[in-house]
């Protein structure tokens, strides 16, 4: 207790010692304080003219402090030192509690702790389980999982409850003490542990009494025995995963949660892809490209791969990306149509493609994007163009329906996030809906929109459309087919019965386009001319021209963009929702 009595007596001297007199209220910002005269002894007597309240400075002649201004430093002077001694006894009670809690056994020290980093010490083959295979029917089973930490939550030093989460699914975990397994120690590191730290967990599945909303495995609680680190954190979180799940119509109320913005999301975007909801999409984008596969090879296409590298500058009317190649320019591809148009003349008959697309164009738009992931075809077409316009509104609502058959519940998870109306197509024997593009324009026309501003259909009188087609015909899909000609790149077909039309087609969702596409110019002489009305000149692409002199089969195809699908289908709003690390006019990295 002694140097608990001089620590008080060291912190009250401190504190008494910093406190100044208080200057007279008659006394001006810049007098000085009182002070012993010079000229007088320290012992002298005062005189009458100083005797009262007051004591007068010699040489300034102010007053001094008044009885008042000295009872309340002494009572300032008396606060300081209770409070001292009141610091200096918490302190030292929270010296003592670490002590003893230093002096108490750990029994649980086998049980926690961080792991050596992982450099495949060993493999003792222990099962690990899967959070999304936990059900209520596996109550009172040992189970071993690795999961990351989404959040904690202690409940005094003796309980601590972990959201554990993996992918698209999160449990509840428990960390109790028992006299045995787990101690205070063991639940106080527990608590420590960050946010989104990678955890090994062993424990035993427990029915829950009750829902548990928190967690979206909501009938079965983990008591844990076992909880090792596998990886920490270095850095701290930019935001938080539950904020960056909460819905996006959810109000934001001010000290209960920030909204991320899209921008800290992308600069961000590991932790951002860590979410539920992003999880969920990108399984989705996965089931895109499988079910695309799926359909064309049950039909009989190939899937190639054809280079990026080229060395025309033009395919169509988009710009191109131009890179050094050995002292001589080459580009990047705008699609694989090129390819997949030598590939038919190459007898392949049915070729498919999923591969990246690249586009210089300074679109800062919520659905253009510098590079995007193309679902490409082309086939031989027998007898007319809309075999190939068939064969691809069979694939795409083949498409539609595996998604809402095998992701319903990645559907619903992005959902909580992204409210949207369930998209909507033609399931019955009349089929989806397809207008001419004059049928189109007319409808157009109809809701207003002046004639002379549809030579073409542009973003927003897409929209419009899709409203248009959404309220007359209650489907988010349909299709647009024969394009005025100079709509359409140097190698479509134009149409028969009108040299002014086009044999081609866009598809929409939502009332934006996700496919173009059409028949092909597939005879050299009238591929050339055609190649020089758009100002290209033949020699510049006479690998491309080669193929088609040696003769070449009637075909078509088309492109889709597969981050458009993605987004217009969720109704995510923003096409960089749908890309992993998506590239814009300004957006390099990550």
């Amino acid at each position: 207790m002694s140097e608990l009595t001089d620590k008080v007596k060291d912190k009250v001297k401190s504190a008494i010692g910093s406190i100044k007199p208080k200057k007279n209220k008659d006394d001006g910002p810049d007098s000085p304080e009182p002070k012993e005269s010079q000229d007088t002894p320290s012992d002298a007597q005062p005189s009458t003219a100083q005797a009262g309240d007051k004591q007068s400075d010699p040489a300034d002649g102010k007053d001094g402090p008044s009885k008042n201004a000295l009872k309340k430093q002494a009572k300032e002077a008396e606060k300081a030192k209770k409070k001292a001694e009141k610091a200096a006894k918490q302190e030292q009670a929270e010296k003592e509690k670490a002590q003893a809690e230093a002096a108490e056994p750990d029994y649980a020290t086998n049980h926690y702790g961080e792991l050596p980093m992982h450099q495949s010490q060993s493999r003792p083959g222990r099962a690990r389980t899967d959070l999304s295979k936990l059900t209520a029917q596996n109550d009172g089973e040992h189970v071993t999982l690795r999961a990351r930490i989404q959040t904690s939550r202690a409940q005094g030093k003796r309980m601590v409850f972990l959201n554990l989460r993996q992918r698209t699914d999160t449990v509840q975990a428990l960390l109790q003490v028992t006299d045995d397994q787990v101690s205070t120690q063991m639940v106080k590191w527990a608590t420590s542990l960050a946010d989104e730290s990678i955890v090994l967990i062993e424990g035993t599945i427990m029915k829950a009494p009750e829902p548990i909303i928190s967690a979206s495995i909501d009938d079965v609680e983990i008591h844990i025995r076992e909880l090792w680190l596998i990886s920490g954190l270095e850095d701290r979180l930019a935001f938080s995963l539950e904020d960056a799940t909460r819905s996006e119509s959810a109000p934001e109320v001010e000290g209960q949660f920030s909204r991320v913005l899209l921008e800290t999301r992308l600069n961000n975007r590991v932790l951002d892809l860590r979410t539920q909801t992003n999880q969920a999409i990108f399984r989705l984008q996965h089931g895109i490209t499988n079910l695309f596969r799926q359909y064309l090879n049950d039909q009989g296409f190939v899937e190639i791969h054809s280079p990026k590298l080229q060395g025309a500058a033009t395919e169509s009317g988009a710009s191109v990306f131009k890179v050094d190649y050995f002292k001589r320019n080459a580009f990047l591809a705008q699609s694989p149509q090129l390819a997949k148009q030598m590939a038919i003349a190459a007898d392949f008959e049915r070729v498919y493609e999923i591969g990246p697309v690249f586009r210089a164009e300074d679109s800062n738009t919520h659905r253009h994007m510098t590079e995007f992931t193309g679902l490409d075809l082309e086939m031989v077409i027998e007898e007319h163009y809309h075999e190939v316009r068939d064969l691809l509104d069979e694939m795409l609502k083949s498409i539609f329906r595996g998604l809402r058959e095998k992701y319903s519940k990645e559907i619903g998870v992005i959902k909580k996030q992204f409210e949207a109306d369930e998209f909507k197509w033609r399931e019955g024997p009349e089929g989806t809906l397809i207008l001419s593009f004059k049928e189109a324009t007319d409808l157009l026309v109809e809701d207003g929109v002046d004639r002379s501003d549809l030579d073409d259909i542009n973003t927003k009188n897409e929209r419009r459309l899709g409203r248009i087609v959404k309220e007359k015909y209650d489907t988010d899909y349909f299709i647009v087919d024969r394009f005025p000609m100079e709509l359409r790149p140097f190698y479509a077909m134009p149409s028969a019965d009108d040299p002014n039309l086009s044999n081609s087609y866009d598809f929409f969702m939502r009332g934006e386009e996700i496919l173009s596409g059409g028949q092909r110019v597939h005879y050299a002489p009238f591929l050339e001319e055609a190649m020089k009305k758009k100002g290209i000149d033949p020699a510049s692409m006479k690998g491309y021209l080669d193929g088609f002199r040696l003769g070449c089969p009637p075909h078509g195809g088309g492109g889709i963009g597969l981050e458009r699908v993605l987004m217009l289908y969720l109704k995510l709003n923003n096409i960089r929702r749908a890309s992993l690390f998506p590239r814009d006019p300004k957006r390099l990295e990550p």
